[in-house]
């Protein structure tokens, strides 16, 4: 259901415009869903918006790994490195029905290249290692151990010999002089856990709005002023505003009369394969390997899909962003340096992506050594603009919630309230029940195969889908029975996808394919498919035959031409 189709959301804008708000967060991205989530837990009357759909920006373009950045250790920075393992645990337990374990394999040439150039980098030089040898990576390693051993859930690294790594990875390059295997998570779908996080923080606080595909206009008089995709506005006055929009944290600055330069970003692109003995190979594990020119890249079984990244290159334009030819033949040229067994073509490719990484402002030679950390700088109040900004510069994926609490305590100290609870234990959307242990879930899945009428097979995938919100999607009545299926992707029913679009701020058909589901992603969507899910749309959401078939060209031009995507 649209922003414009549902009550409730409506008489919250209506009750923020009238009565004020506490803060406006402008970006519905990871960073800003989980502040939004955060200040609406501790009582705040908060308003999230987005130009355009929720985690519709950088935050849909990650690795899809939730790590603790092994690999910030050799550019010291600790602290980070902590913070993320740390996180990395806690999103294991918070939201276990999207992430999940990734055992990742280093291959390793040699013994003990990259010592001198690992030891001038922590001392400041401006040129990384261009090999990491067994000794650096085994350094690396039980550093990268010590740091996750806080609320620990995933075994410690091992180190293996050339013969057994050959053995574990049947096809990888014999020049390998050794290997290591350590344990990181993958999460299977950012864009719902951000969905997810606005839909918390609106369930916490029913004073609190988020809204997609809503453009600030006008920041004038103490006023933002906003419009929606109907073409109608509305204002609120916010105490406090936090400025979440990633790569486009500047231009937004513009926006409220302030010319900064926060912003740095390097592009990093994304290919996902088709490529079935490719992951029978993997097995599971990613393997997180040198590529030719000393790039760190890697490969891992993401829903079946074989992804491949990740490039670093300078860029400054957010709106204009996508996988170039020259990066996928980087990406193959690597997979066939690595594993020269198996072949590799354009013909594999289900689809692309590319984002713009919002690191800070930096004049370093190599990107690979402008900082992932985060930072949280102040726009204090001036003459013409009575309420403080926050710019949220930075930050890693992985370390949303921890970046949220840091400057959700800084918005509480500058609005004198206390704060309520914690997020550090608290579950994400349909993490919420989670049954945690084989037995549990067992006696979840049965319970409710059995109320539903559907089967335990079908139960257990809506729950690593959507957590314990499937039930409520199986319980809810529809037009659609389950067993109604997309013909080309029988894993998603009609009523699963009326559901969402009643429940989850659908404005178009790009967000359903995009972002709702992993259609897309994987490669499974296709015109046949895009029919049959505007129907379903066009009944929920009321559009007329000519809106429908709109959408339907607008997101083919999409996927073909932002995707790679082959309809």
């Amino acid at each position: 259901m649209t922003a414009m189709t549902n009550p409730d959301l409506a008489n919250r804008i209506d009750t923020l415009s009238r009565d004020g708000v506490d803060v406006v967060i402008l970006g519905a991205g990871v960073n800003g869903a989980g502040l939004f989530r955060d200040l609406c837990e501790q009582g705040l009357n908060c308003l999230i918006v987005d130009k355009g759909d929720f985690s519709s920006g950088t935050s849909a373009a990650p690795s899809r790994l939730i790590h603790g950045g092994i690999k910030y250790l050799e550019t010291g920075e600790f602290r980070l490195v902590a913070q993320s393992t740390l996180e990395r645990n806690l999103l294991l337990r918070n939201a276990p029905h999207l992430v999940d374990p990734l055992p990742t394999m280093i291959p390793i040439f040699s013994w003990i290249k990259g010592v001198p150039a690992a030891l001038r980098t922590l001392f400041g030089s401006t040129t990384a290692p261009r090999s990491r040898g067994a000794v650096l990576v085994k350094i690396g390693m039980a550093l990268y151990d010590f740091y996750g051993s806080r609320a620990q859930v995933m075994p410690r690294h091992r180190f293996f010999s050339r013969a057994r790594a050959l053995r574990e990875m049947p096809g990888l390059t014999p020049k390998i002089t050794a290997a290591g295997l350590y344990y990181d998570a993958r999460i299977r779908a950012p864009e719902r856990l951000v969905m997810e996080l606005v839909k918390d923080g609106m369930a916490a606080n029913a004073r609190s709005a988020g809204l997609n595909f809503t453009e600030l206009t006008d920041a004038s008089d103490g006023a933002l002023t906003f419009r929606r995709p109907d073409g109608g506005t509305f204002a609120v006055r916010p105490k406090l505003v936090v400025n979440a929009a990633g790569p486009w944290i500047d231009r937004v600055n513009a926006l409220l009369g302030e010319e900064t330069k926060l912003i740095g970003g390097t592009k990093g692109s994304h290919i996902l394969l088709k490529h079935d003995e490719l992951i029978r190979r993997l097995d599971g594990r990613m393997i997180y390997f040198e590529a030719d020119d000393g790039r760190i890249c890697l490969v891992f079984d993401y829903l079946g899909r074989a992804l491949v990244g990740s490039t670093d290159i300078p860029a400054k334009d957010p709106d204009n962003v996508r996988c170039e030819e020259d990066e996928i033949d980087y990406f193959l040229a690597s997979l066939r340096s690595l594993l020269p067994g198996l072949e590799f073509d354009r013909s594999q490719i289900v689809y692309t992506y590319a984002g713009i990484r919002p690191l800070p402002a930096s004049d370093a030679a190599n990107p690979g050594l402008i900082s992932r950390d985060h930072s949280a700088p102040v726009l204090e109040p001036n003459a013409r603009r009575p309420f403080p900004v926050i710019s949220l510069v930075g930050g890693k994926w992985t370390t949303f919630r921890g970046f949220a609490e840091e400057v959700a305590d800084t918005v509480l100290s500058r609005l004198k309230r206390p704060r309520q609870r914690s997020t550090r234990d608290l579950p994400i959307g349909g993490g919420h029940g989670f049954p945690m242990d084989a037995g549990e879930r067992k006696i979840w899945i049965d319970r409710v195969a059995r109320t539903s009428g559907t089967s335990a097979e079908r139960a257990k995938e809506l729950l690593y889908r959507y957590g314990t919100w499937a039930e409520r999607m199986l319980s809810e009545r529809s037009a659609h029975a389950d067993s109604e299926r997309l013909q080309d992707a029988p894993g998603y029913s009609l009523a699963e996808l009326a559901w969402i679009a009643r429940h989850e701020l659908v404005e178009h058909l790009a967000d359903i394919v995009l972002r709702r589901t992993t259609l897309a992603v994987t490669g499974l969507v296709t015109a046949r498919d895009l029919e049959r899910i505007a129907d379903v749309l066009a009944d929920v959401l009321g559009w007329d035959s000519a809106r429908r078939q709109k959408e339907i060209e607008d997101t083919k031009a999409v996927l073909v031409r932002d995707h790679g995507i082959r309809l």
